[in-house]
């Protein structure tokens, strides 16, 4: 079973239900120091969260909360947030309660540290990791890249087409995948675009003369930029009543690699409501040392170089 992963994904491991059956194997857990995960059902009042492990209780002190809870530099909004989400934790030891009821005590600050340490401090730039996204804001995403620990990907490095908000790419909970883009005193910064195709991966898959779907990015006096994938757009003439965020119907004019430009006249236009999808990835390496999207007889060069 992996143990570094994003919250929520070893809650149906097998070697996850295995362990939290009985007390018996939860004591084994200790002993190994084997990461597990639950759902946390309450935050009581002294803000220790309350983990329904089916065997037992168990509970995960205010202190054991997440890292950085001790000194204060979380907020206690970071174990508040989890009631009714999995968390991760090992096992510090098993008690009774006052009912001499079986209790777990818990850590999910010491899951945490062992993620950091065995995992999360060995990453480089250019890493492909799974990431869960944590929550969403205008400039960018956060996302779980292993026990809860969360690292942020600012909305230009989300996708080559440019979006107003993350909002119209991720939603709460989404699996995905991310590339670890810089890592500087400790603090980690994602990016996702190089993970979604070249213009010419992505071009390959339309041609001349078709109509096809496409989102209005942006309007300006020259035209209409139209996303035709998540990594790229073309430009269309211009057209009255067309909006930024409308979905669109349009003709291919023309696809011109040594320019890197797409031609488009607008068919029709209509408003929608964004329902994102988990992406389409076109990389399936563990690692890339650099992403050249534009196409190599391109004059204009585009790259991301890690590292």
């Amino acid at each position: 079973m992996p143990e570094y992963l994003p919250e929520g994904k070893l809650m149906t491991a097998s070697e996850n239900i295995y362990y939290t059956r009985s007390e018996k194997l939860l004591n084994e857990a200790k002993r190994n120091g084997t990461i597990l995960e639950a759902r946390a059902s309450i935050c009581d009042s002294g803000h220790n969260l309350i983990v329904d492990l089916g065997s037992m209780k168990g509970i995960i002190p205010r202190e054991e909360g997440a890292i950085g809870i001790k000194d204060g530099s979380v907020r206690d909004i970071a174990v508040i947030s989890r009631v009714n989400r999995p968390v991760c934790f090992v096992v510090d030891d098993i008690t009774t309660d006052e009912n001499g009821q079986p209790l777990a005590i818990l850590s999910r600050e010491k899951a945490q540290k062992k993620c950091l340490k065995n995992y999360i401090s060995k990453l480089v730039c250019g890493d492909v990791v799974d990431a869960r996204i944590t929550h969403l804001e205008n400039f960018g995403a956060f996302a779980d890249i292993g026990c809860g620990i969360v690292a942020l990907m600012p909305i230009d490095t989300i996708s080559v087409s440019r979006i107003e908000h993350p909002k119209e790419r991720f939603t709460d909970g989404m699996d995905i995948k991310a590339v670890i883009k810089t890592i500087e005193n400790g603090r980690i910064s994602l990016s996702h675009k190089e993970l979604l195709g070249t213009w010419e991966e992505n071009a390959k898959n339309f041609c001349a003369g078709e109509t096809v779907a496409g989102i209005v990015r942006s309007v300006e006096n020259y035209g209409a930029f139209v996303e035709l994938a998540p990594n790229l757009a073309g430009l269309a003439e211009s057209r009255d009543g067309v909006r930024t965020g409308q979905q669109a119907s349009v003709y291919i004019k023309s696809i011109i690699p040594d320019k890197m430009k797409i031609k488009l006249i607008i068919i029709d236009t209509f408003d929608y409501k964004y329902n994102p999808q988990t992406p389409e990835y076109f990389c399936n390496e563990s690692h890339i040392d650099r992403f050249l999207y534009s196409p190599e007889q391109c004059t204009k060069r585009v790259e991301t170089v890690f590292g």
